[in-house]
């Protein structure tokens, strides 16, 4: 006759089995997947490919449904799941890997599709064509697109890149202004004339400071003092200016209109032409 088994032991060894409530949670977490697995397969549908120890692992509830960040968008808090999601106008700038040239690249988003691109880049010539070819790339596309598209000059990728970094968490110009910036805003940014805001100066150790263009416009003329320092200078609006000649302004008369001076100008001792003398 078998020795009876002391009441802890049987105690241990019942509490080693599965309780049957425990086993009825299990199937019906893991049958409907099983099922759906099965049937996604027949299908043929591309499925996730498993190792045989993940296999063999019966299925965990997931208890949690953490969402994403919501994330400040023209002027509301929203939570992006999907690309569609996203909305936002915002600048951005970049370089390319000898820093000879850089771009600076504007785009406004709406439904996560670039409805509008501002492309302007300085100190390469071939940038400038690389440009034309992004401007006509990038309306249309969606910024995960834009953002694996190749913009032909790596320093107008690299501003892409900053874009996307900026529009996706939630750091856009419009992130707090309500319902965002119509399409046409990037244009505003030029000002009359539609000309990029650029500044070009020049200076040496014997021969001073030059200054070529600023955000008034191309400047012919450096105003001196008896010292020989600068006290003014004489520009051109070259936008304004083009626009009159197109509406049939004689030149001469245009170029007087689109001219003017900033600082002690009138004072000057002497005037010189910053690109000869």
């Amino acid at each position: 006759m078998a020795a009876e088994r002391p009441a802890s032991e049987s105690a241990r060894a019942a509490g080693n089995k599965p309780r049957k409530g425990t086993l009825q949670r299990h199937d019906a977490l893991w049958k409907p997947l099983k099922r759906k697995f099965l049937t996604q397969r027949n299908k043929g549908a591309q499925l996730p490919m498993h190792t045989h120890e993940i296999e063999q692992m019966c299925v965990v509830a997931k208890g949690p449904n953490h969402g994403p960040a919501p994330i400040p968008q023209e002027g509301r808090w929203t939570k992006v799941k999907e690309v569609t999601d996203v909305f936002g106008l915002t600048h951005g700038v970049g370089w390319c890997a000898p820093q000879q040239g850089a771009c600076k690249l504007t785009l406004n988003v709406k439904k996560g599709i670039i409805e509008e691109a501002l492309i302007e880049t300085i100190g390469c010539s071939g940038m400038t064509h690389s440009a034309a070819m992004a401007a006509e790339i990038l309306p249309g596309k969606t910024i995960l697109e834009a953002l694996n598209t190749d913009l032909v000059c790596d320093a107008i990728n690299v501003a892409m890149r900053e874009l996307f970094l900026q529009i996706v968490y939630g750091r856009t110009q419009t992130a707090f202004s309500e319902d965002g910036l119509p399409i046409g805003a990037g244009l505003e940014d030029l000002g009359k004339g539609l000309r990029s805001v650029t500044a070009t100066m020049y200076g040496t150790s014997e021969k001073g400071a030059r200054y070529l263009e600023l955000a008034e416009g191309y400047v012919t003329e450096l105003a001196l003092d008896a010292d020989n320092e600068i006290i003014g200078y004489k520009f051109v609006r070259l936008g304004p200016m083009m626009d009159a000649i197109a509406k049939g302004e004689d030149a001469q008369a245009a170029l007087t209109k689109a001219t003017g001076t900033y600082g002690r100008f009138a004072d000057a001792v002497k005037t010189i032409n910053p690109r000869k003398e």
